[in-house]
């Protein structure tokens, strides 16, 4: 059996509650689910004996803008024992910007995470230490979004003196 389909499959029997869209792009396998599944899955990934994605490459967002579910959580997951990658999206409505930290399953999660809530604005529920990377933890606004002008807001952040 070819590991996509091992990967699958095991899925599906874990989680036989929960609706998976899986898409197969160039070689490259996506799992879309609902986000309040995202901890579980994810443990299950890391832990199985046979898939061991023990390595959590990236997490990030993507901004839809003026769709429904505005925001989408990416995450790349990487098996050594497989020498495969894996995506895993997880839809986010702007009315309920949050998800889960996968940060206790992954170590590496945390600085990724804090990134996607500093730059989007998503916050990752019971993240050990959800606070901004790169803009000053008064800074209202999230440079990513869609509705964030390119030039900036004039006064919204004050730079250094020469």
């Amino acid at each position: 059996m070819e590991l996509k389909d091992l990967i699958i499959q095991k899925l599906n029997d874990k989680f036989k509650d929960i609706k998976l869209e899986i898409v197969e792009y160039r070689n490259e396998l996506t799992i879309l689910f609902d986000k309040q599944n995202i901890l579980n899955v994810c443990k299950f990934l890391k832990d199985d004996d046979d898939l061991q994605f023990r390595l959590c490459e990236d997490v990030t967002a993507i901004d839809w803008a003026k769709t429904h579910n505005r925001f989408t959580v990416v995450y790349h997951i990487f098996s050594l024992k497989n020498n495969f990658r894996l995506s895993l999206k997880a839809n986010i409505d702007e009315s309920d910007c949050s998800i889960d930290s996968v940060s206790s399953v992954w170590r590496t999660a945390n600085w990724e995470e804090r990134e996607a809530y500093d730059m989007y604005g998503i916050k990752f529920n019971n993240h050990p230490d959800l606070r901004r990377m790169y803009m000053p933890e008064e800074f209202e606004y999230h440079p990513l979004r869609k509705d964030f002008p390119l030039m900036g807001i004039t006064g919204s952040l004050s730079l250094p003196k020469k």
